[in-house]
């Protein structure tokens, strides 16, 4: 699993455009509002790979996101909305 690429979770965050900048996901983190696979991140720069599922509480909205691709930057949103799908929250 170590050779597989990976990417840290703000820099992928940022990436993906759920949030404006990268220092926003700790503040996050440490609310306790970051899923990795159905477990709470404990720290900004966890690793994520492809085909993880993340679980996002961002002020009222509760987004249950499966990351298809890590990006190489930060892009137009057309973009973005490529490096994820979105999963029903009720699904669970």
């Amino acid at each position: 699993m170590s050779g597989e690429p990976a990417l840290r979770l703000d820099k992928w965050l940022w990436h993906a455009r759920f949030v404006r900048r990268r220092e926003a996901v700790e503040p996050l983190v440490a609310a306790r509002r970051v899923r990795l696979n159905g477990r709470l991140v404990g720290r900004s720069h966890q690793k994520i790979r492809e085909g993880d599922v993340l679980t996002l509480l961002l002020g009222p909205r509760l987004l249950v996101v499966r990351v298809l691709a890590l990006g190489e930057r930060r892009g137009p949103a057309s973009e973005a909305r490529g490096l994820y799908e979105e999963l029903d929250p009720e699904a669970g």
